[in-house]
Order: C-alpha cells, then sequence, then structure tokens
C-alpha cells in the first residue's frame, strides 16, 4: 500500500459549491475510485488568515501499477465529467509540475 497526499487552492466564492458537490459525490466516480484501488480517501480545507483556502487530499492506493490505475480513471466518462464540475471551484498551485492539477506532497511523517 503506497500513501499519497496532494494540495489544491479552491477559490473562496466557490467554497460552498465545492462544499456541496462533495457532499453528495456521484456514485459512479466513488465506483470508480474503489475499482481503481484507491482506499481511505479523504479531503481536507484550511483556510488561511489572508483568505486563501487549501484542500489537502489523502488516499492509499492498494493496486499494483498506480500509472495504469489512473489512466483508467482519466478515461471514465463519468468522472471525466465530475472534473469538469468541480475544476471552476479550484486553482492549482502555481509551481505543480506540467500536467499536474493537484500538486503532490511530500510524506515527512507517518505513524500506524
Amino acid at each position: 500500500m503506497q500513501r499519497y497526499g496532494s494540495v489544491i487552492g479552491v477559490k473562496a466564492e466557490q467554497l460552498d459549491e465545492y462544499k456541496r458537490l462533495h457532499a453528495a459525490v456521484w456514485p459512479g466516480v466513488l465506483k470508480m475510485i474503489k475499482q481503481c484501488h484507491i482506499r481511505n480517501y479523504s479531503i481536507y480545507l484550511r483556510k488561511m488568515p489572508a483568505g486563501q483556502c487549501y484542500l489537502f487530499s489523502y488516499f492509499e492506493y492498494t493496486g499494483s501499477d498506480f500509472a495504469v490505475d489512473m489512466a483508467r480513471m482519466a478515461a471514465d466518462p463519468e468522472t471525466q465529467r465530475w472534473w469538469a464540475v468541480c475544476k471552476p471551484c479550484q486553482h492549482p498551485l502555481p509551481d505543480r509540475a506540467a500536467g499536474e492539477w493537484w500538486a503532490p506532497a511530500e510524506e515527512v511523517f507517518h505513524c500506524d
């Protein structure tokens, strides 16, 4: 099992919409997440004093080929529609790598 963390900005004026969407994630999207071997998936919100808002995502990957599973998820039509309604709420970090939307976070500590 591999743990993944990532960060993205969320537009303050879209925060309520983002929360509304994630209070009722589409069943097909949840099914695809599980089919792609993702477990224990959580998204946390952090509001900064200057008014910026950031999301931190954490999940555990239990499959054997992360790239293949992520390509499968990205090719899923319902997941694509879900991302299309969520994307306007987000603003990616300016220093993310080319092709990334959420920026990966480095794990610096873990305790079971």
